[in-house]
């Protein structure tokens, strides 16, 4: 029996979450189908994080123990062959039998997707969220760096579990604007809070749209107080990459 990690992508859009639930279609349910059909009979494989109903991966990463007596190459292929086409595995590796997906973790960087326009656009809003009245980017670009740091996130996110910490450590915070008009949050913390890289870009584009004063922003990130309620939609987000630090737990292969 052997350890394996695995780097998923999936099309959030037919997934209710990455999580096991009893009935709806989750990314974990959907892997594990597909590992059972190659002679798996484990509990459960374990993720590295859960992510909402219709968000997007390119990095999420999962981890299970399988008795595979053929060459790597050929259990990479028999999982593609059985995974559906709105799910996939990225990379696969040999891992230390202690390697855990979740608990070994460093950092996870997010990726927050939207555009402005008064018109509707059917292709791009199932990946990006369509924002208007238009955001002033200076302000999204300027102010992007007040949540960097160690700071408490509790307006901006809830404990993943009933008496977990709110605290959170953001290592980057970042706005770009791309080519085609498209802005993309990038962020990175060592954890996040439950709905918390949502949240962020929700409350950034209040502020960069003159609903919300950067003051009260400012004040929510030191003091916790509240501010208005909401959420950016979940189908401009995607998990980008989870990170092991530089002693990751993966068995080196010639």
């Amino acid at each position: 029996m052997a350890r394996y990690k695995v780097i998923l992508a999936y099309d959030g859009s037919g997934f209710f979450g990455s999580q096991t639930q009893a009935k709806p279609r989750t990314v974990q349910g959907e892997f594990e189908k597909a590992l059972r059909k190659i002679g798996w009979n484990g509990r459960s494989v374990i993720m590295a994080g859960r992510t909402d109903t219709g968000v997007h991966a390119t990095g999420q990463v999962a981890a299970f123990d399988l008795d595979w007596t053929h060459p790597l190459e050929k259990l990479f292929k028999a999982l593609d062959a059985n995974l559906p086409p709105d799910l996939a595995v990225r990379s696969l590796s040999p891992a230390t039998a202690d390697f855990h997906p979740r608990f070994d973790a460093t950092s996870r960087q997010y990726r927050y997707r939207l555009f402005c326009d008064p018109t509707r656009d059917p292709l791009r809003e199932k990946f990006l969220w369509r924002v208007f009245p238009p955001v002033d980017g200076d302000t999204l670009i300027h102010h992007a760096g007040i949540f960097c740091g160690t700071h408490d996130f509790a307006a901006f996110g809830s404990p993943t579990t009933p008496r977990g910490t709110t605290t959170r450590t953001v290592t980057e915070a970042e706005w770009k604007r791309m080519p085609d008009g498209e802005w993309q949050f990038e962020v990175r913390a060592d954890a996040f809070l439950y709905r918390m890289a949502r949240r962020l870009v929700f409350v950034q584009v209040s502020l960069a749209q003159g609903k919300v004063p950067l003051e009260r922003v400012l004040t929510a990130l030191e003091r916790q107080e509240s501010l208005p309620a909401g959420l950016a939609p979940a189908r401009g987000l995607t998990l980008v990459e989870v990170t092991y630090g530089s002693h990751e737990k993966i068995i080196k292969t010639e």
